[in-house]
């Protein structure tokens, strides 16, 4: 468990899309992809932390871009980048300061960006190989609080004191 003072403050959280904020999956048709699914509370707890935070999602999906648009851009009102996972790297330190930034991925080359980053978190259904790179690897699984939780997470061991700020 981190000391809020321990490191440094961080200014920025990035996220990965499908396998953070959704379940990973994609549903197709005979039409083609249509549905993504995104979990419960996740939206309320990114809500709590943007007043401690720039928050923005990043995901390389062509094709279901305008499904996630929808939800991350229209719905909860967040930036959403479409980036290939392997210029993620290079994207955040020309984008964000790394030393300054926290970022949550599941996928297999997401712990290239864990080595450049203040903090990194995982879900608990990631590939193996990430959770072992991570800082924090949460209980629940991408598309089902994941999120939530690595906020609580966050702002327990970075900003606030949660068990008064949320009355727990």
């Amino acid at each position: 468990m981190l000391k809020r003072n321990q490191i440094r403050n961080p200014e920025n959280f990035i996220l990965d899309l499908d396998g953070v904020l959704t379940d990973g999956k994609f549903y197709y048709s005979q039409d083609g992809k249509f549905l993504k699914a995104f979990g419960a509370d996740d939206h309320d707890c990114l809500n709590f932390l943007k007043q401690y935070l720039h928050i923005e999602v990043v995901t390389a999906d062509t094709r279901g871009f305008e499904i996630s648009k929808k939800r991350v851009a229209d719905d909860m009102g967040l930036e959403i980048n479409l980036v290939s996972a392997f210029h993620r790297p290079e994207w955040i330190i020309n984008k964000f300061d790394p030393g300054k930034t926290i970022y949550m991925g599941d996928g297999v080359l997401d712990h290239l960006v864990f080595k450049r980053v203040l903090y990194s978190i995982a879900p608990a259904n990631a590939m193996n190989f990430t959770k072992k790179q991570a800082d924090y690897v949460t209980e629940k699984v991408g598309g089902d609080r994941a999120v939530a939780e690595a906020c609580l997470h966050i702002l327990k061991n970075f900003f606030v004191d949660i068990k008064h700020e949320f009355s727990i």
